[in-house]
């Protein structure tokens, strides 16, 4: 089996290339050329992937990739992903979120319907949720120019799908964390933030919203689910949840806890950090999952911040520059 991941570098993708090697895949990732390109989450696996070179924003090198290795599968893990920067950068964002999906699924189209194709849709495209929990036929109502992007390539996926009969499936992953996850995604920062804390490099750590409330897993598990929606006879969406919610504040009282450290000593609010528009509350309903999977998610919410908090007193203890 050969499978494609774009978006490789990034946390899921270096996850679920580890996983597609174990199974016995030929790995071939797809990244953009860049003037400082970075591979430190996949420095491990490097030498048993094929990486290639081409662009969500350029059709034609999709289509010559695709064209030139012939994946059996294809997961499109490429995006830009940090909502903040989606009001900054809006049409950048619907590029690469939205129109990116189509041309990966053009490429299908036009070289071999035949080619398995995984979307990472999110649980942004809920925004201001019309019920709780939700599922795979809440209503959408995005927050966001990243979730209305991503909203779009949930339905060209369905679109594609329904109109040319290719095996195309949807995950909508509720937040998804590990120590991999970038500095600049909330649970990471806090992690970072009170590991300097405590060992001195900081006093304080900024925050935004701490009552905002997501459904958090384990990005390991999430990319189980998506191999596994890719192996299942007819295509459909799946709401990928652990169906447990939890607060900013949560994360942040386990975090800097497990450090032995008083987050309300440490913690300050700054409102630059706040969205234009919160997402208050995310909770999703994984039982389709559950039952047409069989997946179940088996890192727990404090067994996550545990592992992110050792992860990054791990970093900063032999490298306090990093």
């Amino acid at each position: 089996m050969r499978a494609l991941i774009t978006g490789i570098t990034g946390q899921d993708g270096s996850y679920l290339a580890e996983l597609l090697l174990d199974k016995g895949y030929e790995v071939i990732g797809m990244v953009r050329r860049s003037s400082t390109e970075s591979f430190d989450r996949i420095n491990h696996i490097k030498d048993k992937v094929t990486l290639v070179q081409a662009d969500l924003l350029d059709q034609l090198s999709i289509v010559n990739v695709v064209d030139q290795h012939r994946p059996n599968e294809i997961y499109n893990l490429g995006a830009q992903s940090f909502v903040p920067t989606s009001w900054v950068q809006p049409v950048l964002t619907g590029e690469f979120d939205a129109l990116g999906v189509t041309k990966v699924l053009e490429a299908i189209r036009l070289v071999d319907k035949k080619i398995k194709f995984y979307q990472a849709s999110s649980s942004e495209m809920f925004g201001k949720v019309r019920e709780v929990p939700q599922t795979e036929q809440t209503p959408f109502y995005p927050r966001s120019p990243y979730g209305v992007a991503k909203v779009y390539g949930h339905w060209i996926t369905v679109n594609y799908r329904e109109s040319y009969g290719i095996h195309a499936s949807s995950g909508i992953l509720f937040n998804h964390e590990s120590p991999r996850r970038g500095l600049e995604f909330v649970t990471r920062k806090i992690t970072d933030g009170a590991v300097r804390i405590k060992l001195g490099l900081a006093d304080t750590l900024a925050l935004g919203n701490l009552d905002a409330k997501r459904d958090w897993g384990f990005a390991g598990d999430y990319v189980r689910a998506m191999w596994l929606m890719v192996q299942l006879p007819e295509p459909d969406n799946f709401v990928i949840a652990t169906g447990q919610t939890h607060s900013v504040e949560d994360f942040v009282r386990l975090a800097f806890g497990q450090l032995d450290l008083d987050y309300k000593k440490h913690v300050v609010i700054d409102q630059r950090f706040v969205r234009p528009a919160e997402v208050d509350l995310l909770l999703g309903d994984p039982s389709h999952a559950r039952k047409k999977l069989g997946w179940e998610p088996e890192v727990s919410f404090e067994g996550l911040v545990k592992m992110m908090v050792e992860a990054d007193l791990k970093r900063l203890k032999s490298n306090p520059n990093a």
